[in-house]
């Protein structure tokens, strides 16, 4: 009984994943081969954006088999005009929300755990001089860019005006704004340097 399980689920996550690449070339998205998919991501994007994976990109969100409780599908969102998101070579994706106003550009070899946020802007201006109008404004966002093997650990927030250098770790459930050092520990909110190897 649990092989027939077993072997119904995988030919669920099998037919799902041609479902999603099928999705995704109807979208416009460019990816390279290898593209692994568990479970349909959510996906936002306008004509004008660019959304582009590399070689053996995995976009996981199939909650059964994770290590930790993962509380959504991937979401790709670069629903502005000219935005762009970009995904590097053997990259793993679990369970993580990035939306990009400006640009997000992930490196090769990294891992991102899920219930992570990675967006890079706002949302909405301070408005300081105006509060009450705040919810009619726009923020255009400051890139993110992470670098080659870095390791993002679950729920981490990742805001705009940020470079992780390669082969960074940052520790779970870590406020990350501004420039993190390669090979280098920082966990908190704000996130600081833990250890650097």
């Amino acid at each position: 009984m649990r092989y027939l399980i077993f072997k119904i689920y995988t030919l669920k996550i099998f037919f799902n994943s041609i479902y999603s690449k099928i999705l995704l070339k109807i979208w416009g998205v460019e990816y390279d081969i290898g593209l692994k998919i568990l479970m349909c991501p959510i996906l936002v994007k306008h004509k004008s954006a660019k959304i582009i994976l590399g070689k053996n990109v995995t976009l996981n969100s199939d909650k059964k088999y994770y290590h930790l409780g993962m509380f959504s599908k991937v979401k790709l969102m670069a629903d502005k005009k000219e935005s762009i998101i970009k995904i590097g070579d053997n990259t793993r994706i679990n369970g993580v929300c990035i939306h990009a106003f400006n640009i997000i550009e992930i490196g090769k070899n990294c891992l991102i755990a899920a219930n992570t946020q990675i967006i890079d802007s706002n949302g909405h201006l301070l408005s300081f001089d105006n509060p009450s109008n705040r919810k009619n404004t726009q923020d255009n966002g400051k890139p993110i860019i992470i670098k080659d093997d870095v390791w993002i650990g679950t729920g981490c927030i990742i805001l705009g005006d940020t470079l992780i250098e390669k082969g960074a770790v940052i520790a779970a459930n870590s406020v990350v704004k501004g420039h993190i050092p390669a090979n280098c520990l920082y966990g908190g909110n704000p996130a600081k340097l833990i250890k650097k190897y």
